[in-house]
C-alpha cells in the first residue's frame, strides 16, 4: 500500500513539474511557441467581449465555434492577473493554468486512487510526452482537447454515451476528436446510443449558434481553409522544402493565414489531391476495422490502433503540418497503453520521437528552416516520414486484430469498468 502510494505521488510530482516547466519554457524558447495564445487567442476573445466581432457567429472561422469557449475562460481567469502581468502576460499565465487544470482532471481520471501497472505506464508516457514536445504542448487551442479524448476514452466501455456526447463536443472545439468518435462508433457495441449522443449534441450546438445570429457563418471552419496552401512543415511539403535551397521553390508567409508556405511548381497540384486522398484513406480505414468489428473483434484490441491510424490520417494527407497536431497523437496511446499495452510498445516509443523531432522543428530549429537550412530539412523530413511509419503501424495493428476475439475479452471488461487495461493485457 504505501509502495502505491509513493509511485502516486511520484508521478503526480513530475507531470506538475513538467507542466510548470513547459509553461516557462514558451517564454524563453526561441519564435515564440506562445505566440498564437497572446497574438490570436487573446484578440479573438477581447473582441468578443467588447462588442467587436464574435468569430464563428458575425465573421467566419477557421476553428469550429465551441473553440471560443476555452479562449473567454481564459479571459475571465486573466482578469486578476492583469494588474500584476498586463493584458498580454495575464492572459498567457491564465492559458496555462487553464490547460494545465484540464490536464489535471484527466491525470486523475486515468490514474484514480489505486492505478494498475498499465494506467502508471500511460501516466509516464504522458508526461515524458509533454516534456519532450515542449511548450507547443500547452501553448495551443489543441492542448484544451487532449484531456477530454483522455477521458472519454476511458469511458467508452461503461458510459458510451456521455462519452459519445463529450467526444462531439471536442469536435465542435477542434475536428479530430472527431475521429475517435468514429473510431468508438465502428469498434463499439453500443453504435446506436453513440450515434444518438452526437446527434443530439450536434443539433443542440446547431440551434445555440442559429439562435446566437451564426447562418452563414455555421459551418465556416470547414470552408474557411480551403483556399490555404502548402504549409512547409506538412508531410505532402517534404519534397518541395529540399528544392528551397537550390533556388527552384521557396519559402512564402501568407497573411491571411498567418503561416508559411511553400510556393514551387506543382505544389497547387498537390493542395488539390490532399482532400481526395485524406478521404480515400480514411475511408480505407473505417472499412478495414468495420469489416474487422463484424468479425467480432474485441473493442479493447481494435479502438486504440484504429484511433490512433485515423489521427494519423489526418496529420499524414494534411496540407497543414502544425507541430500541435502531435498533440492529437498523445491520447490514442494512452489508450493503446491502458487497454492493450502489450502491443503499444512500438507506437508508444514513435510518437515519443515525433514528439521531440517536432519540438527540435519547431519552436528550435525554426528560424533556420525558414532558411532553407540543410539540418533543419533533415529533421523535419525524418519527423514526417515517422508519421508515415505510424500511419503503417496503426493500419497493421488494425489488420492484426484477432478476429472473434471479442467474446473472450469484453465480458472480463465490463466485470471492472474502472481498468480495462487489468483484463486486456491478460
Amino acid at each position: 500500500m504505501k509502495q502505491g502510494a509513493e509511485r502516486l505521488i511520484a508521478l503526480w510530482v513530475v507531470f506538475v513539474a513538467i507542466h510548470a516547466l513547459i509553461a516557462w519554457l514558451g517564454w524563453v524558447y526561441p519564435s515564440q511557441p506562445m505566440g498564437d495564445v497572446v497574438l490570436v487567442y487573446e484578440p479573438w476573445a477581447t473582441a468578443a467581449v467588447s462588442g467587436g466581432p464574435i468569430v464563428g457567429i458575425t465573421e467566419t472561422w477557421v476553428y469550429p465555434q465551441l473553440a471560443l469557449v476555452p479562449l473567454l475562460l481564459a479571459k475571465a481567469m486573466a482578469v486578476p492577473l492583469v494588474g500584476v502581468l498586463g493584458v498580454s502576460g495575464a492572459y498567457l499565465v491564465a492559458w496555462a493554468i487553464l490547460v494545465s487544470a484540464l490536464d489535471a482532471l484527466a491525470f486523475a481520471v486515468l490514474l484514480g486512487r489505486s492505478p494498475s501497472a498499465p494506467r502508471r505506464t500511460a501516466a509516464w508516457f504522458w508526461s515524458a510526452a509533454l516534456l519532450l514536445l515542449g511548450p507547443i504542448a500547452l501553448y495551443r487551442l489543441d492542448a484544451v482537447t487532449l484531456p477530454i479524448v483522455v477521458i472519454v476514452g476511458l469511458w467508452l466501455v461503461s458510459r458510451p454515451a456521455l462519452a459519445a456526447a463529450l467526444l462531439t463536443i471536442g469536435a465542435w472545439i477542434k475536428i479530430w476528436p472527431g475521429a475517435v468518435l468514429l473510431a468508438a462508433l465502428v469498434a463499439g457495441r453500443h453504435r446506436l446510443r453513440t450515434v444518438v449522443a452526437a446527434l443530439a449534441v450536434t443539433a443542440a450546438v446547431v440551434t445555440g449558434l442559429l439562435l446566437l445570429g451564426a447562418r452563414e457563418h455555421l459551418f465556416g471552419f470547414l470552408t474557411e481553409q480551403g483556399g490555404r496552401g502548402l504549409q512547409i512543415e506538412a508531410v505532402a511539403a517534404t519534397p518541395f522544402l529540399w528544392a528551397v535551397p537550390g533556388g527552384s521553390a521557396r519559402i512564402e508567409y501568407s497573411f491571411d493565414i498567418l503561416t508559411f508556405q511553400v510556393a514551387a511548381p506543382g505544389a497547387d497540384v498537390v493542395v488539390a489531391a490532399l482532400s481526395g486522398v485524406m478521404v480515400a484513406v480514411v475511408a480505407g480505414i473505417l472499412a478495414l476495422s468495420g469489416w474487422k468489428a463484424m468479425r467480432g473483434a474485441a473493442f479493447a484490441r481494435l479502438l486504440p490502433p484504429l484511433a490512433l491510424s485515423l489521427v494519423a490520417a489526418l496529420i499524414v494527407t494534411n496540407k497543414v503540418g502544425s507541430p500541435q497536431f502531435q498533440v492529437w497523437l498523445i491520447a490514442p496511446v494512452i489508450l493503446w497503453l491502458v487497454f492493450d499495452r502489450v502491443r503499444a510498445a512500438v507506437p508508444t516509443v514513435v510518437v515519443l520521437l515525433l514528439c521531440i523531432l517536432t519540438c527540435l522543428v519547431y519552436p528550435l530549429g525554426y528560424d533556420a528552416l525558414l532558411q532553407a537550412q540543410v539540418l533543419p530539412i533533415v529533421v523535419l523530413s525524418v519527423r514526417n516520414a515517422l508519421l508515415l511509419i505510424l500511419l503503417v503501424i496503426g493500419i497493421r495493428a488494425v489488420v492484426r486484430t484477432p478476429d472473434g476475439a471479442a467474446d473472450r475479452t469484453e465480458p472480463l471488461m465490463h466485470r471492472r469498468l474502472d481498468d480495462p487495461g487489468a483484463t486486456a493485457n491478460r
